[in-house]
């Protein structure tokens, strides 16, 4: 692979405008990088640390060819960036990292699911929906209890209804909104866990340390480092997303979302071709943020050192709980918020980070 030119004072892109996008946006420009947004979105948190902003449907052809001559490169904040932007990107001479392959594979989860299978990553037992008739005998097969999922676009809970016999397999399919679903086994589990992973444009990966992740109704609320896992539990985590890269051949941070079952299998619950929420603690708790690492990898510069000096929890701020943040800086926290406009409740207004310990 032909190496970029990529160098400070150059522009890079990013597909995207949320705090993802934010983020890493600071993240270049403490690296010397200006940064260029392309949204749909007004006013988006990340446009509002940017140089410049591309707002405009993905879909607009003429918006994204005027993005791609302002760039060395182009990345991605979010996986469900329309693949036709990518492709149209790559038309016109503007590499895009990670690839098509890591999105189109990440944001099915069907597609997701059957990948994940064949490379010999295990997924959480799963069956394909394409019609009501389909949930009660995949639900049999499965063991009797399980999540229904929409293939595509779900996110932080949204668009999954948990499942059993009782369920009426009619009113099922209407709240999937009759569209292509993914019914997956319900996993009585011992923990959640990720593993956040750069890969860089020649194959060499970093992994920083594996958090311990709290859910509740399907959206994190806390990432806790060290996780207390075993090291062979973290040895084989570890694996299984060196494994998923390298058949991705993804460029980039990419996270991979685990269960640890009570019998001490790792099962991958689903992964996430870019930063995640489950790495923010890393820009408090290590010399080199997750954020960074991504810019470092997509520009094919050296991957940074992974190494925590510090235990660290990460607590997101969801709705009106970032109107705590004074609170949160008089008891000593790192905070970080999103720029965000509007508090709605249940949407990530920001995060914060408790040291707990020094290494």
């Amino acid at each position: 692979m032909k190496p970029l030119d990529v160098a400070p004072g150059d522009a890079i892109g990013i597909l995207g405008g949320g705090q993802l996008g934010r983020m890493l946006a600071l993240s270049a420009a403490s690296l010397g990088l200006d940064v260029h947004i392309f949204t749909p979105e007004a006013d988006s948190p990340a446009s509002r640390v940017a140089a410049r902003t591309w707002r405009a449907p993905f879909e607009d052809g003429e918006a994204l060819t005027d993005f791609a001559r302002s760039i060395k490169l182009a990345t991605i904040e979010f996986e469900n960036i329309p693949v036709t932007a990518i492709n149209h990107l790559a038309a016109r001479g503007c590499v895009v990292r990670p690839g098509v392959k890591s999105l189109a594979t990440g944001r099915d989860r069907f597609t997701e699911k059957t990948f994940l299978a064949d490379i010999g990553v295990p997924p959480v037992p799963f069956a394909k929906i394409d019609k009501a008739d389909d949930i009660a005998p995949a639900l049999a097969r499965l063991g009797g209890k399980g999540v229904l999922k929409t293939r595509t676009s779900g996110y932080d809970g949204k668009g999954q209804l948990r499942v059993d016999g009782s369920t009426d397999p009619a009113a099922a399919w209407k709240a999937m909104h009759k569209r292509p679903a993914i019914l997956e086994a319900w996993v009585d589990y011992e923990a959640e866990l990720s593993v956040i992973i750069a890969r860089s444009p020649d194959g060499q990966t970093a992994v920083y340390d594996i958090p311990r992740n709290n859910h509740d109704g399907g959206v994190l609320r806390t990432s806790i480092v060290p996780g207390g896992f075993s090291p062979k539990v973290e040895a084989e985590a570890r694996q299984l997303a060196e494994i998923l890269v390298a058949k991705l051949d993804h460029i980039g941070v990419l996270a991979l979302e685990l269960f640890l079952t009570k019998d001490g299998r790792l099962l991958a619950n689903e992964f996430a071709p870019r930063v995640h929420n489950s790495g923010h603690w890393t820009m408090d708790a290590c010399a080199h943020s997750q954020f960074e690492q991504h810019v470092r990898a997509v520009c094919g510069w050296p991957l940074a050192d992974t190494r925590r000096h510090s235990d660290a929890e990460m607590l997101n701020l969801l709705g009106a709980d970032a109107l705590d943040w004074r609170k949160h800086l008089e008891d000593g926290a790192s905070l970080h918020l999103y720029g965000k406009r509007d508090i709605v409740d249940g949407r990530k207004m920001g995060h914060i980070t408790k040291i707990r310990s020094r290494s």
